[in-house]
Order: C-alpha cells, then structure tokens, then sequence
C-alpha cells in the first residue's frame, strides 16, 4: 500500500476550508469522490459544504454551498453514481444530481426532512441488481461462469417488477423515515418508529436482503448496552407509503462480557454492515481515549434443543428440530491504537465461514479486506472475516512525504490521520480524508501486501478488469497498477477472453472492450499511439450505426433483415472493386433520404472520406507502428465498415451532390471515389480473413504511394493526450496536487509524438461533431474525464438526424466516460 497523490486546499486566501466533524466521504462506481468541509469566512460563519471530483482530474473540485443548516452526516452515492444523497442533523436530506449530465455541474433536485431529528444512517433502495463475483472460477473463460446474477428482490417495485426509486434513513431518536420518488417526480414520505419503545440512537446502519426486506442495525453508543436489529418492510398502500418493523435478535459485543476487559471499551465508535447486501454479518468497534477492538459478528441458524419430555410426548420432532437465528462471533483483535475511521470493500464477493482460512493460505484476493484507521496516522487493511492484518501503510511514511525536515520538528499537536475512509469499488484504492482537510489517494495492492508473482497479479487485475466490462463500472483505479510492461499482456489477453464470449455478448461489449484497451495503452510510451487507433475505431463504429439507423424499407412488409444488414451481406459477397458494381445489386430506394438530412450528416461523411485517404495514403509506411491508424491496416472488419460506408455514401451522392466527401485532387477529372474504394477493397480482401491474412502486394503499395502526388493528404484530429494524471502515476513517490490549480504538462517523452501535438495558433475542433470551432473557441466546451474528447456543450444543429447522433453520447462520451464542463478556451 502506497500514496498516489495528495490535494489540499489553497492556505493563501481568507475565506478557508476546514473538516466537518464528523467529516463524510462516499466514491461512486463512476469514480466519482464526494466529501464535505465547513467553510469559514471572515466573520467566522460557517458554511457546510459538498465537493465532488472525478479521481482523474481531483484539483478540478466542483464545490456546493449545500444549503444545511447543521453539519452534513451522510453522503451516499446511487447504484449507477450519478444521484448523491446527503443529510444532516437537522434531519434534512436532499438529491443531488448533475446539470447537463456534466460531472462538475450539481444541482438538488429533491428532498425529505424529519424535523430537528439528526440523521445517523442513509441508504438508497435496493434496486434488485447483484451480481456475484466467484473467485474460485477466475481461470474459466465464460463471463456467465466468472460474474452471475443474483436473485435478489427489489426494497420495493411499481407495476411490472420494474424497481421503485428512493432512500431510507434512521434518526437519532429512533425513528426510520423512508422516501420514494414516483415516475411523475413526487415523493411520497412516511416515517415510522423502529420499535414501540424509542431510544437514542448514537450510530446505525442499513443493509438489504434477498427477500427485498431492509435490516436497519442500531446502537446507542454504549459498549454495554445491546446492539438492536430490526427488519423493514415498506410497501405503497392506496398511494401511500407505509412501513413495517419488527424486531431481529440482537447481541452484546464480546469484549464486556470478558471480565478482564469490561470496562476498558466503553463506547461503541463503528458499526458496519460488512456490505449493503449482507445482513447477516456486521463488524464491531469498542474504543477507550487510546485504543479499540474490533469484533466481526455472522447470524446463523441454530437447531433449538428440546427437553427430554417433550421428545417422548412427540417422538416425531426430534426429526424437524426448530430453528432460531443467533449471532455468533466469528473474530475479534487484540487491543489495537484507537480507530479512527472504517472503509468496507464493495465488491460482492460471496463469503461463508471457510473463508477466513483464505487469510492464512498464499492466495489473497482483492475484496477479501476491509481498511481501519487509526489516530496514529497508520493505516491497516485487514481480512473481513478473520481481522487479521494483510497490509499496512504507515503515517509516519506519509508526513516525510509531505513536508521537509525543517517543518517535522517535536510538536506537542495531535497526530494528523484520516477522519474519513472509502474504498473504490474494485477494493484497489482508498481515498483518504484527514484532520487538516487533505485528500491522499492510496494504491491497495491486488495481492493485500503479500509478494505474488506477474503472472498472479495480471490474473488479478484482468479478473476486475472483466468484472469492470460486464458491468459498466470505471475502472480508474485498477489503472493504478498497471506498470508499462504489463500493458502489452494485459490488453492481449483482454482480447483473447472477450473472443471466447458468445456472439451476443460480444456485441454488447464491443465499445467498452475498445474503451479498456485505449486506456491501458496509454500507461506505456510503446503503445501510446494504438490509443489514437482505438478512439478512431469507435468513431467508426457509432457513425456506421448512425447512419445505418436512418436506412428505412420502403415497404412495411419487409424481409427479416434491415437495409443495413443486407448492405453488410451485399459488400461481403461481392468483393467487386468497382465501387458501381457493388451499388447495382442494392435496392437504393432503401437509402433515400431528403436532402435537408444528407446536408446535415456532411462532416460525418467527410471525416469517413479523410480517414480512408490517410490510411491508404500510410499504407507504404506500414513498418512503423508508431504512426497513428496502423492497426487498421491489419483490422479486416473496420476496414469492410469503411468500405460499406463508401458505397452507402456513394448511393447518397447520386440524390444530393454537396453531401458527397471533398477531395483537394490534381485533376479534375479522376472518380476520387472510385479510386479510393479500388484500393481500399484491394486492402481490404488481404486481411478479411482473420485467420489467414497475407501481405499487400506490391503493386497496392506502389499506387498508394502515388496517393500524396494525386491528393492533398488530410491531417487527422487525433484526440489530445489532455492533463489528466493516471499516465503520471506509476511512480512510487506521490504526486503533490492543489485544489482548484491544475498541474503543468507531463514531462514524459510521449508528449513528443506527432499525433498529440498542438500548437497554441493550431484551429480548435469539435471531436464529435467534427465542426472547426476557430483558434480561441468562445462556445462553452465539455471534455470526457476518460479520454479527453472535446466537444461544445449546446447543438448549433437543428436537424433531426444531426440530434440522433449527438443524443448518442449527450450522457456519457462514446467512451463511455463522464463529461466535465471546460473554460472557453482550450488548448
């Protein structure tokens, strides 16, 4: 366990930052971090604010004057990162969500409150989605085998099953209140007492069953006293929402029942469901002024003994003995330094009780352990069923660090250490929030501290790294650790287990897989320019889509296959190099569209044009793997998308000439077109069959040559390497960042390749639009926190086709990363 990268605040101006107490963090799926500070002005108010940054880019902090009157004491992320929760003690909770679906752009979009009751839990429903990860089946090639899908029962459904959305959060006087946002965006509120006899609550959490029923956990603080659990039902009733509670066994922690220590604990400081959907095991922590326990706690069932006399008069229940539930302790520490903060892991690793020997065998997995805080400034990663230490990060390596000799002089102060704690959701980070306001970004390694060798820890980060592909999730921090010699390994044997999936599931995955591979390739200076390729390569596969989608029968009895698809089967089966000839065996009433439509598609299809030209034109520098779009000239199925494209474009051509790809040629008299496809068929039928590709033969290659003499050859936009930091972070020694000031240009050698550079007077240009937007744009630009793509914010178009490809990527980038919003200019 190491330190990636550390933000603070600027001390400079007056109106300043400090830590909430208690001070709250949450980390999306999305990678996206929120967390609160006070902010004191100069008159000493305080003003209780929210922050949220994407890991990638943490200086570019969105900061919220979250309108709580009292201090913030939950933060909670929805099940797909773009909701947050958050709560205070004044019993007010408000929804936040994103402006314009940009990452640094919130806004509150609806809330409940419980008046004067201060919150001490919150959770969202669940919305009945759980796929468990089986380790031990790591090594099989079915994703269906690796990642399956859990029977697991919505908290609550409308009609149809569909998931109802909503919160559910418990008060500090023992009350539960329980929120549901309706389809036409009304909330329907109930609140209901947790039992009939009411007690302070000091702490509590919320977990979630298979059957759809919501276990809330509470404590009043005292290790004496019990810790309570009670089962939550919510139902809607004549549009209203109603609760219902009962109560679950409860338990004494181990530590006051031992007379050796029974006053040595006396508060309960932590508890914590191990996950949101495990009920059934919850983790402990007693704490005096200088040290803690921990206890990890499993309820089971247990066969309840009957009396001798009640077998005689009934000899046949002693077949059917009755059960009861019980929580029994599965571990406990000895006396450790006094725990300041918990992060649980969110991977859904099924555990029973045989996994705790996992902790003494040499295969440690990641999601295996949880991490504790501690007052001292250490950190400890521990295993979640046996609390055994896997890894340990010490303070005292961090505040070297930090500051220099001079300033780390014999100081009666506390102990800097974090207050707050959160795991990423592959358990491969920890963010880190301490008592002087900073942020530390941590790597957790993949084997928890132990030595494995390469070849075990490619198995572990590919295992996430599927894991990450199936479910949508960003994989940002398993980004962390991958070393430039792994990448070559890593983004071929991500290949290799994607072809082994069924078709369907191919096509699902086909632009997350291309997404993971652009990313990776960026940590290594040999295949950073296979990231241009790759960004290219989705480019292409959503204008195909796009253009495709807006073919239409011109009858409504139609075959099985749509105008696309037969397009596709028509340019397989005639490998005719004669452009003409292809053309001839469609039916191109198939692909009339007004000519108001195939005006507006125009800079799609002159970027089509321009792409074909350079690649054939880079034909004859083949050799050289470094120049952008070489893995085209070997990738059979793009280069029939290409080709495919032509002949639709072509067709198009006959019914409005302006729409047609503008060529700067030496005469004027040469079919550009027909020539271009000649080519790219020729190159085309080398590499169709994957299987057995062969070489251009010479006379292709000559007559790619002549290209730069017959064409002016286009220079390709390529995407900007941008400033965000993972490619920065495969040093050990931390990066040192500042909030609100983004840091100065990499200095590694990548920056020198030709594709990346930009001059300050080189014109700006639309990624996705493909518009030129001038030297110094002053239309309002968004950019991927993934890829760095740019775009404008707003649509200067008004056709209806132009709209269907941008609502394309109007919530995400084509990559599948989040936008952030830019300054006007851009470099």
């Amino acid at each position: 366990m190491d330190v990636a990268y550390i933000c603070e605040w600027d001390r400079k101006p007056r109106t300043s930052h400090c830590p909430s107490i208690p001070l709250v963090c949450a980390w999306s799926c999305r990678n996206l971090i929120a967390f609160t500070t006070d902010q004191r002005n100069e008159d000493e108010d305080l003003t209780h604010m929210i922050h949220i940054l994407d890991t990638e880019h943490p200086w570019d902090v969105y900061s919220i004057n979250s309108g709580h009157q009292e201090v913030i004491t939950s933060l909670e992320w929805d099940q797909s990162g773009s909701r947050l929760l958050s709560a205070d003690a004044d019993g007010v909770i408000k929804c936040w969500g994103m402006t314009d679906h940009l990452a640094n752009s919130w806004q509150s979009l609806v809330g409940s409150e419980v008046d004067g009751d201060p919150i001490v839990a919150l959770s969202w429903l669940h919305n009945g989605v759980k796929l468990a990860l089986h380790v031990e089946k790591s090594g099989v090639s079915s994703f269906g085998e690796k990642f399956s899908r859990v029977k697991f029962s919505p908290s609550l459904t409308l009609f149809g099953g569909k998931p109802m959305e909503g919160w559910i959060a418990v008060t500090v006087s023992g009350l539960v209140t329980v929120s549901l946002l309706k389809p036409n965006g009304q909330v329907l509120t109930a609140t209901e007492s947790l039992c009939r006899l009411r007690c302070r609550v000091a702490l509590a959490d919320i977990a979630f069953t298979g059957g759809g029923n919501i276990v809330v956990a509470t404590c009043d603080g005292s290790s004496t006293s019990p810790i309570q659990f009670y089962k939550v039902c919510v139902s809607v009733v004549s549009e209203k929402c109603k609760i219902d509670t009962e109560i679950l066994p409860s338990l004494f922690m181990r530590c006051t029942t031992d007379p050796a220590r029974k006053d040595k604990f006396p508060a309960v400081t932590h508890l914590k469901f191990l996950a949101r959907d495990m009920s059934e095991q919850v983790l402990l922590c007693a704490s005096n002024q200088c040290s803690s326990v921990a206890e990890c706690w499993s309820l089971r069932k247990e066969g309840l003994p009957l009396n001798n006399i009640f077998q005689q008069l009934s000899p046949g229940v002693s077949d059917k003995q009755p059960m009861i539930l019980k929580w029994r302790i599965l571990s406990a520490t000895n006396e450790l330094e006094r725990v300041s903060a918990v992060a649980l892991p969110k991977l859904p690793i099924s555990l029973t009780n045989t996994d705790i020997k996992v902790a003494n065998d040499t295969k440690f997995y990641p999601g295996l352990g949880l991490a504790l805080a501690f007052h001292d400034g250490n950190v400890h990663i521990v295993h979640r069923l046996s609390l055994q230490t896997m890894a340990v990060l010490f303070g005292s390596s961090m505040r070297q660090s930090e500051e220099p000799s001079l300033k780390r002089q014999r100081s009666p102060t506390p102990c800097v250490h974090f207050k707050a704690l959160q795991m990423s959701w592959t358990s491969l980070a920890l963010v880190g929030l301490d008592t002087q306001g900073k942020l530390s970004m941590l790597r957790v390694s993949p084997s928890m501290g132990h030595a494995l060798d390469m070849t075990t820890s490619l198995r572990h980060l590919l295992f996430l790294l599927e894991y990450c592909m199936v479910t949508g999730y960003d994989w940002w921090d398993i980004l962390l650790h991958v070393q430039p010699n792994m990448v070559h390994n890593l983004v071929e044997k991500l290949h290799e287990e994607y072809t082994k999936q069924n078709a369907a599931l191919q096509q699902v995955l086909s632009t997350r897989i291309l997404s993971m591979k652009a990313s990776l390739c960026k940590l290594s200076p040999s295949t950073i320019t296979r990231v241009c390729d790759y960004h290219a390569k989705l480019f292409l596969i959503s204008i195909s889509c796009t253009l495709k989608s807006l073919l239409r029968p011109p009858v409504l009895n139609t075959p099985d296959k749509s105008p696309g698809d037969r397009l596709t089967e028509i340019c397989n089966k005639f490998p005719d190099t004669d452009i003409d000839k292809v053309m001839i065996n469609l039916k191109t009433e198939e692909f009339v569209l007004d000519t108001l439509t195939l005006q507006s598609l125009q800079q799609l299809i002159q970027w089509i044009g321009d792409f074909v030209l350079y690649l054939l034109a880079s034909l004859p520098n083949q050799g050289s793997s470094f120049r952008p779009g070489h893995s085209f000239l070997r990738d059979g199925a793009s280069l029939g998308t290409l080709r495919e494209l032509m002949v639709m474009i072509r067709i198009w051509g006959l019914l409005k000439l302006s729409c047609l790809p503008v060529y700067t040629a030496t005469s004027d008299t040469q079919d550009s077109m027909s020539l271009l496809f000649r080519l790219l068929t020729r190159l085309w039928m080398c590499c169709r069959d994957e299987n057995h590709p062969c070489e251009p033969d010479e006379a292709l290659i000559d007559e790619c040559c002549l290209l730069p003499s017959q064409f002016l050859i286009p220079n390709m936009d390529w995407l900007p390497l941008g400033n965000g930091l993972i490619s920065r972070l495969q040093s050990k020694l931390p990066l040192r960042l500042q909030f609100g000031k983004p840091p100065g240009a990499p200095s590694h050698a990548s920056v020198q390749y030709e594709a990346y550079t930009r001059s300050p007077t080189q014109p700006k240009i639309d990624h996705l639009r493909r518009l030129h937007l001038g030297t110094c744009p002053t239309e309002p630009s968004k950019s991927c926190t993934r890829c760095g793509c740019v775009t404008m914010l707003k649509s200067p178009n008004k056709a209806i086709a132009v709209k269907q490809w941008e609502q394309r990527w109007i919530k995400t980038c084509l990559c599948g990363g989040l936008w952030r919003k830019m300054p006007h200019m851009y470099s």
